[in-house]
């Protein structure tokens, strides 16, 4: 699986203005701001994510996935943040 196969199938399942996969084809790093998230804590959104991949976690087609979830709240206070220690 490329980067771009990942990021298609969480896109498809999961709206995001944001989203980013970067990995070496079994462990992979994701980038994911959703509205879905906002309220929701951070086993639920990985779980949310989760769900998009059905059994591909299961069946070691997604060896594994560390991820970094956002609000779009969040995600704009940070990069607030970012800019302003620019």
């Amino acid at each position: 699986m490329t980067a771009q196969e990942l990021q298609d199938l969480i896109g498809a399942g999961l709206p995001c203005t944001h989203l980013q996969v970067n990995g070496d084809g079994r462990h992979w790093y994701a980038t994911l701001v959703s509205a879905e998230f906002e309220g929701k804590r951070l086993i639920q959104r990985h779980q949310r994510v989760y769900a998009t991949l059905g059994n591909r976690m299961m069946t070691d087609e997604v060896h594994a996935l560390s991820m970094r979830t956002y609000s779009p709240a969040e995600w704009d206070k940070m990069s607030a943040a970012e800019k302003a220690g620019q």
